[in-house]
């Protein structure tokens, strides 16, 4: 087996994240993009020390998990929800096997009870936070604004029907997408450094539906932009646009953030409610993105701990406070640790907001701030960022 030979195989699992396991002539080959069950070609581009990886080339027989027609005109291009044809059910039952996979590996032969997997309340149109691109499907195509095609860091998909978010968000999209395609207005070309329109941003409140835009733009060029915000104001949305906001950012790598922030219209922040709160989410601060599947994670992290009337809680990476929120009420003290200062300025805003008198929180990187707190904690919660913790 060498680099760059082509083999066909059945991927027997798939292993977290998102590694299809073939064997082909008794040799394993890790194949990203594809399900359990498919038939694939693909293409041999790493082999070293008795691994081998390959690039799926396509999908010769669909896998007999595939129960469901795509529900967005993007499938199976896109990068996004690549298990949209199998049933919840056999997604969530895939996921388990992924976990106890890695928490048998992690725990090495020590005994622990499983107590089984939540899904989600709802499956589609839950994401309350999107980031969507600028760029083009095809070299030097027209304009696209929407999600990067599956294995490509260049080429973007109009997302107009994307189902992992409200249909305000989609009407939101198709209006700017619409707006800078009749103009030709430049994207910007990460490689060349280059070019005007980045990213659009767009958090909605499930229970709130209140709307946050955030038109991300380097300064190389310079654009009127009543014309769109008065657009955007007069569409027919369920919810309501509360602010709408010009992200400068210069910044050579792909990466949504914030040299200076212009309101165009309203405000620069946003409500949503979780189990009876209410938090402030500006646009770069942390909130999980499914806000029903949220309050399912955070009802069962609160069975676990118990009776708390008397404990001190530790909230480490706590964002916008929403875990040390939830547990305040029940609790001595708590103290929340986030990096991130508008978040920690936000989750105080929240604890006043929501009556909570015993919850602190600081700013500053959680490894340098626990050496300077006095109390000692009882509970510790932490919910870290992806890349883990020290």
């Amino acid at each position: 087996m060498k680099k760059g030979e082509i083999y066909e195989g059945v991927i027997e699992k798939v292993d977290f994240p998102n590694k299809g396991i073939v064997i082909t002539d008794g040799q394993k080959v890790t194949v990203k993009n594809g399900m359990p069950g498919q038939k694939v070609r693909f293409m041999i581009n790493k082999k070293r020390s008795g691994r081998a990886e390959g690039r799926l080339l396509e999908v010769l027989e669909k896998s007999p998990l595939e129960t469901r027609e795509p529900v967005c005109s993007i499938f199976p291009e896109c990068g996004g929800c690549m298990y949209q044809t199998m049933s919840y059910e056999n997604q969530l039952k895939m996921k388990e096997c992924q976990v106890r996979e890695l928490l048998d590996g992690a725990l090495n032969g020590t005994d622990y009870q499983w107590e089984g997997i939540h899904g989600s309340p709802i499956e589609f149109r839950y994401r309350n936070k999107m980031e969507f691109s600028f760029g083009d499907a095809y070299k030097d195509g027209p304009l696209t604004l929407g999600l990067h095609k599956k294995g490509s860091t260049y080429d973007v998909l109009t997302a107009d029907d994307c189902q992992l978010v409200h249909e305000d968000m989609t009407k939101i999209l198709t209006c700017v997408h619409e707006y800078f395609l009749k103009r030709n207005v430049s994207y910007y070309k990460k490689m060349q450094h280059v070019g005007y329109l980045r990213h659009l941003l767009l958090r909605r409140g499930d229970t709130t539906g209140e709307i946050l835009v955030n038109l991300v733009t380097t300064t190389q060029e310079e654009h009127d932009l009543s014309e769109l915000t008065e657009q955007l104001l007069q569409l027919p949305l369920e919810g309501k646009i509360v602010g709408i906001l010009h992200i400068l950012n210069d910044s050579l790598s792909d990466v949504v953030k914030s040299d200076e922030t212009r309101v165009l219209y309203g405000q620069d922040f946003f409500y949503e409610k979780l189990l009876g709160l209410q938090f402030k989410i500006t646009p770069f601060s942390f909130f999980q993105p499914n806000t029903k599947g949220a309050e399912v994670l955070y009802e069962t992290a609160r069975s676990y701990i118990g009776e708390t009337k008397d404990k001190v809680i530790f909230d480490l990476y706590s964002g916008t406070g929403t875990i040390a929120q939830i547990l305040a009420p029940a609790a001595k003290h708590v103290i929340g640790v986030e990096i991130v200062e508008e978040a920690v300025e936000a989750a105080k805003e929240n604890a006043e907001r929501n009556g909570l008198s015993n919850c602190e929180f600081i700013a500053g990187d959680v490894f340098e701030v626990l050496d300077d707190i006095k109390e000692k904690p009882d509970v510790i919660i932490l919910d870290p960022p992806r890349d883990g913790i020290h």
